[in-house]
């Protein structure tokens, strides 16, 4: 079974709000192997090409974190490679089997825009070869495309050549000043952001694979983009089937973003005093289709969950077998389009069955985590700091919010006698810890 998902652009942190849909989506394979299945997963990494505005407008994302940060658009990218690879790791996502980054499958993409400009799919502009969406009847049809309203202005033109708008390119040759470029039968330039992900997906699960998965906001301009490309190179759909994630959004429906600032990432959640698979756990009680509501809050009494059945699993004894009937509920749940919030709460109920054995409800719930990885069978204790210590940090922010620094100063001094040490920040606005 081949399955490929769009994955980051690496110009910048991936945040708690990206690594909802990796999380789903890695639940999804890891279920599909749980039942046999023979899973190749591949993952893009976008590293060139991807502008500020998901269509053809504006500046390549990589440029603009490499100006950010005064490194080369190369630097960027492993960077934040390095870091998405590392919040996978964090929130215990099996790695994809192969990640592939656009600036290595130049090659591949060329040789697909050749295929594409060869079976009369695209013409050529001042800004490169433009995939001519008119010579595919069925364009609109995936997202529900209102093509005359876009033709009205709903997209700016910034190519007076395009015979339509929503016309995309494959390949840009009308910026010199672009970093990165290669030479192509159509001039030096670099790929449309695109052409990557039909070329890779294609190189490494053929031309017809069974799941294609991506965000909502990739229905609209990219997999619609993605399926012309499909039917111009290859006279058909690539993916069987596309699944889409809704978003992680903020509590009052402000979605999360790296321009807004206000995204936590898994190191952050860290410092904070957070397990990262305890934010693992609160995405898993949503369906991947509707999305989440995050806050600290949800997330405090996620850990307690978590916590809470950590230690139930480790206590009970080793020795049993998994419950047929338990195991059966749980495959027919994530069998109907990856229902895990009422797997999860399954297997609570699990833990309150009284004619299962705790045997077999330990063997049962460890069973069920080859798909949730949420390291069920590891005892996890939080330190409890006394009531007198936090007493005394909760009076430290209030001094430090009055701006009496003397006294934020005293307590400081006091804490740390009586063997803490306190940091700001963490998510009642400090971190204790012992000395």
């Amino acid at each position: 079974m081949g399955i490929y998902s769009c994955g980051p652009t690496v110009y910048w942190n991936q945040h708690i709000g990206h690594m909802y849909a990796y999380t789903q989506w890695g639940t999804l394979v890891n279920f599909l192997r749980y039942v046999g299945y023979e899973v190749k997963w591949v993952m893009n990494v976008t590293d060139v090409g991807h502008m500020v505005s998901d269509a053809d407008e504006g500046e390549d994302k990589m440029e603009k974190g490499a100006k950010r940060e005064g490194i080369s658009v190369w630097d960027i990218a492993k960077k934040y490679q390095k870091q998405f690879e590392e919040s996978l790791d964090a929130f215990n996502i099996r790695r994809p089997d192969v990640l592939c980054r656009a600036t290595e499958h130049i090659p591949e993409q060329i040789a697909l825009a050749e295929k594409i400009e060869k079976n009369g799919f695209t013409y050529l502009t001042k800004t490169g070869l433009v995939y001519d969406t008119a010579k595919f009847a069925d364009y609109a049809k995936f997202a529900n495309l209102k093509l005359n309203e876009m033709d009205s202005g709903a997209r700016v033109e910034v190519d007076e050549e395009k015979k339509n708008p929503w016309d995309f390119l494959l390949w840009v040759t009308n910026q010199p000043e672009h970093i990165m470029k290669w030479p192509s039968p159509w001039g030096e330039g670099f790929p449309g952001w695109h052409i990557e992900c039909t070329a890779m997906s294609t190189k490494y699960l053929g031309e017809t694979f069974d799941i294609h998965t991506g965000g909502i906001e990739h229905i609209g301009v990219h997999h619609t983009n993605e399926i012309a490309q499909g039917y111009g190179a290859f006279g058909h759909q690539t993916a069987n089937y596309w699944m889409h994630n809704a978003w992680l959004i903020l509590k009052g429906g402000e979605k999360m973003s790296k321009s807004l600032g206000n995204g936590y990432t898994a190191s952050q959640l860290k410092e904070m005093g957070f397990d990262p698979l305890a934010h693992k756990l609160l995405v898993l009680t949503s369906h991947y289709r509707k999305g989440l509501e995050f806050s600290l809050e949800s997330l405090k009494a996620s850990q307690t969950a978590l916590f809470k059945l950590r230690n139930l699993v480790v206590n009970w004894p080793n020795g049993g077998v998994v419950d047929d009937n338990y195991k059966q509920k749980f495959i027919d749940l994530l069998a109907d389009d990856l229902q895990v919030s009422e797997a999860i709460a399954l297997i609570w109920k699990l833990t309150k069955d009284d004619i299962v054995s705790d045997q077999n409800k330990k063997a049962t719930i460890l069973d069920f985590d080859k798909v949730l990885s949420l390291n069920l069978g590891q005892k996890t204790v939080e330190e409890e700091i006394p009531t007198e210590i936090k007493k005394l940090a909760e009076d430290r922010v209030k001094a430090k919010t009055e701006k009496n620094w003397a006294e934020a100063d005293r307590l400081r001094e006091i804490i740390k006698e009586k063997g803490y040490v306190i940091e700001d920040g963490g998510r009642n606005g400090y971190k204790l810890k012992k000395a």
